[in-house]
């Protein structure tokens, strides 16, 4: 089974171009990220940046814990089940330490339905859907606990709708919609309170270098200055003096190496050093010390997936190589554990599914292997609990198009 099978560009193709209802697991949209994710996520995610930072993005989701870590054997094991099978959906840590999972794609086609998990009962229950079904959409947790949902994909329409969901009445209402219709972009919260919408592909599937900004206090979005560079599936991760460090993607006709900072104070980009590598559906995470990792995704090359990592310092504006990681990752998840190191889960490689994860080490500049989870995902979801421990949830693989399964890793 070669890579463009498992989750590489021509997956990204086809999921773009709309496949949804009646998909394989095989041919679903790419997360923007993250989660990040999640941006993707990111961030996730962290710094959540993307999956994929509070912003979710599918694959990119890292939050740095406040508790103390729960105790058990280190590993993986399973938790309750979601209500609903989906992949390419967001998961956001709220306020009160549970995590809402919301839209995706599932039987029959992208998703409106919305539920949270309990880490308390480690079980799931139904809140509130969505107004509009979607995926590749970005989820961003907003100073006042409020989670803002914002573009996507709903069957062959690429959306510029936004809503928010409130927590106290566990219902999602509508906001402004953003100026330009868009997935497979970013969110970021700011330092101020705003969040920020990069680059995707619009209604065309053309890559996108538009930004914008939304504002809570009003409910609007308004234009904000371009990128220097149309992107998408790209990561933005929030660094510690308020910049948004916005780095690879795909251009339309490649995978950049290239890479920009966002100042909210002038509303400009700017471009700054490329990294090592050109790289899509990878992850971005912000580093206690205020560097950021860049791991795995895509760069259409002979080798497909990559198994390198990179490091962004502000301090000198540049990258530079670090530790491998033991096995290639794309459209994996990437999270900030609360002692430091970065749990990198799933996704695949040049030739399949993967259930394994490794742990980065700032300290050593390495990755290790750190088990397997229970199933194979890509096109999951990765987001620290307040208690330490991380939820992965749903996702695909070879076996199952949509999963339901989710997972607790314990470091």
């Amino acid at each position: 089974m070669s890579r463009r099978s498992v989750g590489g560009h021509v997956l990204a193709s086809l999921a773009i171009a709309g496949l949804l209802a009646g998909c394989g697991g095989a041919s679903q949209t790419p997360s923007a990220a993250s989660n990040a994710t999640g941006q993707p996520a990111t961030p996730t995610a962290a710094a959540q940046s993307a999956v994929p930072t509070a912003n979710t993005q599918p694959g990119e989701t890292a939050v740095t814990a406040t508790a103390m870590p729960a105790q058990g054997p280190a590993g993986f094991s399973a938790t309750g089940s979601m209500k609903g099978a989906r992949i390419y959906h967001t998961a956001t840590l709220l306020a009160d330490g549970r995590v809402l999972i919301a839209g995706g794609v599932g039987v029959p086609g992208a998703l409106a339905s919305a539920e949270l998990y309990d880490p308390a009962t480690g079980k799931f229950s139904p809140t509130g859907a969505m107004a509009t079904a979607r995926q590749s959409y970005t989820a961003t947790l907003l100073a006042d606990g409020r989670v803002l949902i914002a573009g996507g994909l709903n069957s062959f329409a690429v959306l510029a709708s936004a809503e928010l969901y409130d927590p106290k009445t566990g219902t999602f209402s509508a906001t402004g919609s953003m100026t330009t219709a868009r997935q497979v972009h970013t969110a970021t919260l700011l330092s101020d309170g705003r969040v920020l919408i990069a680059g995707g592909l619009g209604e065309s599937m053309n890559p996108l270098d538009s930004a914008e900004l939304y504002d809570p206090q009003s409910g609007t979005f308004s234009a904000t200055g371009s990128m220097t560079t149309a992107r998408f599936k790209h990561t933005a991760t929030l660094l510690t003096d308020g910049r948004v460090l916005i780095a690879g993607g795909g251009n339309g006709s490649g995978h950049g190496a290239s890479a920009e900072l966002y100042d909210p104070k002038s509303g400009t980009f700017s471009a700054m050093g490329s990294m090592t590598t050109g790289r899509d559906l990878h992850t971005a995470t912000l580093l206690a010390d205020g560097r950021v990792l860049i791991a795995g995704g895509d760069n259409l090359s002979s080798s497909g997936a990559l198994a390198s990592a990179e490091l962004y310092d502000p301090a000198t504006g540049t990258f530079s190589a670090t530790g491998s990681m033991s096995t290639a990752h794309l459209d994996h998840t990437a999270v900030l554990l609360a002692d430091g190191r970065v749990l990198v889960a799933g996704g695949t490689n040049s030739s399949t599914w993967l259930a394994s994860a490794e742990l980065y080490d700032p300290a050593t500049g390495k990755f290790s292997p750190t088990g397997s989870m229970a199933a194979a995902r890509n096109g999951h979801t990765a987001t620290l609990l307040a208690d330490g421990r991380v939820l992965i949830a749903g996702g695909g693989n070879d076996t199952s198009a949509y999963l339901a399964s989710t997972e607790l890793y314990q470091p």
